[in-house]
């Protein structure tokens, strides 16, 4: 619980500390004195929004300083997960806020986030500010408002993990169904691709190949050709080797008598025997060279293929090999889709099934909470001097949300034999005061939260009806922590520890005080909020009779 708070340079506060009991703790002062910055000093350490305008002018910050001890077992497992240590069971968080708007947070002396610090507030301390009955006129918080009634966090927790579970199913499902109207299309478009170059077949680089072969072959043909026309020219009809055997038989009649004709003779001879060598020798070669016409037209025909899709994909033999496989593996995946689609519509149904099956068991416990919450709030409400008011519970079945299927409404008939109405049709700014503390009466007995703030509950009420909320709130301070700020005597003779809000002028600057008061300053300013400035003896006697008599209730 919150044991100290230590305020410096917040607003018009200079510097100050302020002890709370383990009970009832009552804070009062004139209006405007600054009890609305005490509660902005404990929100802004329990990380909520803060301004530069907070801090004192002419300071470079403002620092808020809370002290709890005896924290729970939640506290200290959340401290663990932030891997921070807790000794003696004692937490100190700290809001430094600087005139130049930056804020700095620390739990146990360590520099930590504001969002830490928000996040172990709201196991700390429970505040109801002057408009939160406001939530009252809201009908979509009042499931929250029985949940907390109800106290069994985990049957909504287990319904919340099967639905979040539903909807991230839904969603996929949702995807996919969506990219169905192109998948078909796709598909087909990508058979057409894996069918034309798949069943090519062809290879990175084949392209080359099949045109190095290609140039060969038509080579191969040319060589032929050209060596047959050699042999012919050689050995055919009326070749050189027929006109060198005529050249021949014409000299050799004159070959013995003239040497130059028989040296021409000779050399005549010698090349009749080169050039059937030759023709020998060519017709061997011919033979060694190959022409296989059939492979030939293969090979143009493969060519031409290959090269009207790569003009159609743009691309090479490499890249034909690259988009064939891609679009296998995204048919593949398409078909796989197909699968999963399957699979998401069996676990929609199959989780669908489940989470309503969770929600009538939220629903049926729900009914039961409702019962017991108007039973024990009526009970709370005729304490409270409302005894002609009835609060109902208007409970129906609605689709499926993360808060089950419940629609929850809180009706009140303002007088017994009336048709119960919404709250926000027919109560009044003091009544909803008063179903809000008579909801945080039977609520503090089941919740954790250590610490409940009441900033001027008391709005709207008088006689009577406030002191029985004083009543109830000291009922309240048995069980927990309680500080309340109000302007009503009937509640703050009902303090366990009175603190004084005090407004001064020092050295020209108005600062404020905050004095805890004993039983002669509690008589003085229970005397004063019932009378004004400088009461009188009788004041002053009304006001301790009325504190003496409140201790013995």
């Amino acid at each position: 619980m919150l044991r100290e708070i230590h305020i410096k340079n917040l607003a018009v506060i200079k510097e100050t500390a302020i002890p709370f009991t383990d009970n009832l703790n009552i804070l009062t002062g004139e209006t405007g004195a600054g009890k609305s910055i005490l509660i902005n000093g404990i929100n802004a350490v329990l990380g909520q929004r803060v301004s530069r305008d907070m801090v004192r002018t002419g300071c470079k910050k403002a620092e808020i300083t809370a002290l709890f001890t005896e924290i729970g077992r939640e506290v200290a497992e959340k401290l663990c997960e932030m891997g921070i240590d807790c000794e003696e069971g004692e937490l100190v968080l700290t809001r430094e806020i600087g005139a130049d708007g930056r804020s700095v947070a620390r739990i146990n002396g360590r520099t930590s986030s504001v969002s830490m610090l928000k996040s172990l507030g709201s196991f700390l301390i429970n505040i109801h500010g002057q408009h939160d009955s406001q939530i009252l006129l809201d009908s979509r918080r009042h499931i929250d408002i029985l949940d907390g009634f109800g106290g069994d966090t985990e049957i909504l927790e287990n319904y919340r993990r099967m639905f979040r579970e539903l909807q991230e199913v839904s969603k996929k499902l949702s995807e996919l169904v969506k990219q169905e109207g192109t998948k078909a299309e796709r598909a087909v478009h990508l058979k057409e691709i894996v069918s034309e170059i798949g069943g090519l077949e062809t290879r990175a680089g084949e392209d080359d190949t099949l045109e190095q072969e290609y140039n060969s072959a038509k080579n191969a043909e040319k060589i032929i050709t050209a060596l047959g026309s050699a042999v012919q020219c050689i050995s055919g009809e009326q070749t050189a080797v027929d006109l060198i055997a005529s050249a021949e038989r014409e000299l050799s009649g004159f070959s013995e008598e003239n040497s130059s004709i028989a040296e021409l003779y000779k050399r005549l001879s010698e090349t009749e025997i080169e050039l059937a060598d030759i023709s020998s020798e060519i017709e061997r070669l011919a033979d060694r060279v190959e022409l296989d016409g059939s492979r030939l037209e293969y090979i143009s025909e493969r060519l031409s293929a290959i090269n009207t899709l790569k003009k159609k994909y743009n691309t090479d033999c490499e890249g034909l090999v690259e988009i064939f496989e891609k679009s296998q593996r995204e048919l593949s995946e398409i078909v796989s889709r197909d699968e999963e689609v399957e699979k998401l519509k069996a676990d929609r149904e199959r989780l669908r099934k489940e989470v309503t099956e969770q929600a009538k068991l939220l629903f049926d416990y729900r009914q039961r909470t409702a019962d017991d919450f108007s039973e024990r709030v009526a009970g709370e409400l005729e304490f409270l001097n409302m005894s002609g008011v009835v609060i109902s519970v208007r409970h129906e079945k609605g689709k499926l949300t993360i808060n089950g299927m419940d629609s929850i409404e809180f009706l009140i008939s303002a007088n017994r034999g009336e048709e119960p109405k919404p709250i926000a049709e027919i109560a009044s700014g003091g009544e909803l005061s008063r179903i809000m503390l008579a909801l945080k009466s039977v609520i503090a007995g089941r919740d954790t939260i250590p610490t409940m703030i009441f900033d001027e509950i008391d709005t709207g009420v008088s006689g009577k009806a406030a002191q029985k909320i004083g009543i109830k709130l000291r009922q309240i301070g048995k069980v927990r922590q309680v500080i309340c700020v109000t302007h009503l005597p009937q509640i703050a003779v009902m303090a366990d520890s009175h603190l004084l809000i005090e407004k001064k002028d020092v050295d020209g600057r108005t600062e404020t005080s905050v004095t805890e008061l004993d039983f002669d300053g509690r008589c003085r300013e229970v005397a004063r909020i019932m009378g004004g400035e400088n009461p009188s003896e009788l004041m002053l006697e009304t006001a301790q009779q009325e504190i003496r008599r409140a201790e013995k209730l």
